[in-house]
This record gives C-alpha cells, structure tokens and sequence, in this order.
C-alpha cells in the first residue's frame, strides 16, 4: 500500500546528498495539475523554514498545488534568512522540474535543527528526483522510504470504503507531542470534495490521531500533515471521507508510537466519565506525560497508584471515591483503593507490546484516549547528545 494507489499520483524517493554514503533522503510527490491542497502545521512559534514557506504558498494557491517535496536528514529550523532561501530554491528546482509554479510546490523536511542546509550539495539531485518519479507501487514505497530519519519502518496506509480512497505515507519516531508530534504525513484521496469539507476532515482526523499521541512532551519545528484532493471519485456521502481520514491519521498515529525512539511499550490510555471530552483529554495527557507512568510501563508493573495521582493533578473534577482503574481491561483498583483482580491475567497484559490503561471517573459521559510510550534506556542513549 503507498499513495500511488490514488490515481494521478505519481511519487519518488532516492538521494540528492543531504546524508552521507547514498542514503535515502528525499521524496517528491506530483500531480499532473493543480489539485486542491490542505494542511495543518505544527504550532511551535519556533517553526521550520518549510512550515513557512508551505504556510505562504497555500495562501498564495488558495491551496491549488502541483507538488511536495519532503526531505529527511536536515530539518532548515532555527536556519535564518538563509534557510528560507534554501527552501525557495528547492521548491523552484522541483517547479521548474515538472513545469509548475514556485508556489504550487510545497516542502517538508525533518532531520537535525539548528544546522545550515546543504543547498549546493542537495540542489542538482532534487532537480532530478522527478525523473524517476511513477505511479506503481514500487514509486510509492521509494517516497515512504527516503523520508525517514530514526525510523525503523516506513508508514504508510491506503483504505477504500464506498468507491473513495485514502493513502499515504508519513514518518515519525520522537518528539510525539501536540501539535503535533516530529513527524510528517502526506495524504491523498480520490475523492472530490470541496476545500473546506477536506480541511474540516483532515483536522478532525489529526485531533483524535496526531494530537492525542505524546511520547516525550517535546513539540517540533517541522509537524506538517497536508491532504490531497484529486476529485476523480464522486463525492462521498456525509461522513465517509471523514472516517476514511480519521483512520488512515490514526493508523499512523500508531505506527509512530510502535516505533517510537526507544520504546518497548506502546500504550493506549483511556479517560473515561469525565464530565465533559475536554476533560477526559487533559486527564489522559496527563498521564500520558508521567514519566513515572512510563517507567512502570517499562517494567511491565501495574502501578495503579501513580495513575491515580496523576488523574488527582490534572486540573479536572475527580472524586477518587468513584474512580476506577484498570488494565488490559482487568480492574485492579476502585475507590482509590486496591481490589481483587485476576493476577496473572493483568500480567500477561503488561507484557504485551500494546498496553491498555483505562480510568473510569464515574462523573459524567466524556471520554478521550492518548496515545503514548514507556520510558526506558534506549530513548535516554538516541537522545543524550545531538540527534
């Protein structure tokens, strides 16, 4: 499954010099027109040169765009004046490339911050990415590829439902937190669809995905997640595109978290009967980012303990008297107090590579879930110098 499985679309990957010894290190993504373009950035006020640059060249469009280029081992943040220009010039060396405009070219890059970007050595390779580009799968798994930077596995999704689809690829193992997380996502549909029912689907589908996923509580420069529209499908029916999108960002979601930096532990935690969805989300955060959760996610322990602490400084309304807290689906403690519980069950699920941790307020309807990791050795070795 790649994004060339959406008609129209043709992709790459390969390396124009941005990483040593012939690394992958860049995708291009193409249409053969302008196409109706959507996207959601990272709100760090600290954002990367792309960001930037993405931003303006959708408002210049009205989001009619020819082309991405994504590029992987140099993120151009904290780069000045001369990272901007370094964007342009990328983005006027894919335009010129396929016959497109400067501002019908959007950029995404990921990689080190704070490093000047390689322009004379990275320029002559993106002038010629398009001429591998196609539209197998083979095109499509070549981009997924070079976008990569401390990912172990590329990331891509492609579902159908009703005669529309929705694929694409993104990347991201560190730095998972709103909004949104070190990552990247290209995604296409099929369908025709205006662009404000494409915006809406895609930020609806990034607010229960990429902003429900917190890995480190660290928010990038770079989070950039753009969608396609090719309008070569009917328009869907009220709700299917929507929940095409909403699957296809949490499929990815997931593989992030799975692939976190390392993470042996990946974790769905679930507030439950808060008074309202807001709260059942800031409830959730907030264990999501306890580091003493994580460790007890690491060592595999049921510390119910630290998860009710956490609930209790959440800021929301908690009677701990009503709370309930479990594991795998096991209750092991209610009314702030240990219960009875299958043992051995609730052991057996904190060995597992996915671990569910759901607390039940017992105060009202609202409900969220985040997306989140342990926190052991590896992640502290990957990140304990300039990485």
């Amino acid at each position: 499954m790649s994004i060339t499985d959406i008609a129209g679309i043709q992709a790459t990957g390969g390396s124009v010099g941005i990483k040593a010894g012939g690394v992958f290190d860049a995708a291009l993504v193409c249409v053969d027109e302008p196409v109706t373009c959507v996207g959601v950035f990272t709100q760090n006020k600290a954002c990367a040169a792309p960001v930037k640059l993405s931003r303006a060249h959708l408002e210049q469009t009205s989001g009619a765009i020819r082309a991405i280029l994504v590029t992987s081992g140099n993120a151009n943040a904290a780069t000045g004046a001369p990272g901007l220009a370094a964007a342009e010039a990328l983005c006027e060396a894919v335009a010129s490339s396929i016959g497109a405009k400067t501002d019908e070219v959007l950029l995404c890059q990921t990689g080190l911050i704070g490093i000047p970007f390689p322009l004379d050595a990275a320029l002559p390779g993106v002038s010629s990415l398009a001429s591998t580009l196609g539209s197998d799968a083979s095109a499509g798994e070549r981009a997924a590829k070079a976008m990569l930077t401390t990912d172990t596995f590329e990331k891509t999704v492609s579902l159908a439902k009703q005669g529309v689809r929705v694929a694409g690829m993104a990347k991201g193992a560190a730095m998972l937190a709103p909004n949104m997380a070190t990552m990247l996502c290209v995604l296409a549909t099929d369908a025709k669809v205006s662009k404000d029912r494409l915006d809406a689907a895609l930020r609806a589908g990034v607010a229960e995905s990429f902003n429900s996923m917190d890995i480190d509580g660290a928010t990038s420069t770079n989070d950039t997640v753009l969608l396609l529209s090719m309008g070569t499908a009917p328009e869907p029916e009220a709700g299917v595109l929507e929940a095409l999108v909403a699957e296809a960002c949490m499929k990815l979601a997931k593989d992030m978290v799975l692939d976190a930096e390392g993470a042996t532990k990946a974790c769905i935690i679930t507030v439950r009967g808060a008074l309202t969805d807001s709260q059942a989300h800031r409830g959730a955060r907030k264990v999501a980012t306890s580091n003493l959760v994580k460790c007890s996610l690491n060592g595999e322990d049921p510390y119910w303990g630290r998860v009710l602490s956490e609930i209790g400084t959440a800021g929301i309304e908690c009677d701990p008297e009503l709370v309930t807290i479990s594991y795998g689906g096991i209750a092991v403690s209610k009314s702030a107090v240990a219960i009875d519980h299958d043992v051995a069950g609730v052991r057996a699920h904190m060995a597992e590579r996915w671990i569910d941790i759901d607390v039940d307020l017992g105060l009202g309807s609202g409900t969220a879930s985040i997306l989140t990791t342990d926190l052991g050795h590896g992640y502290i070795d990957e990140n304990r110098t300039t990485s």
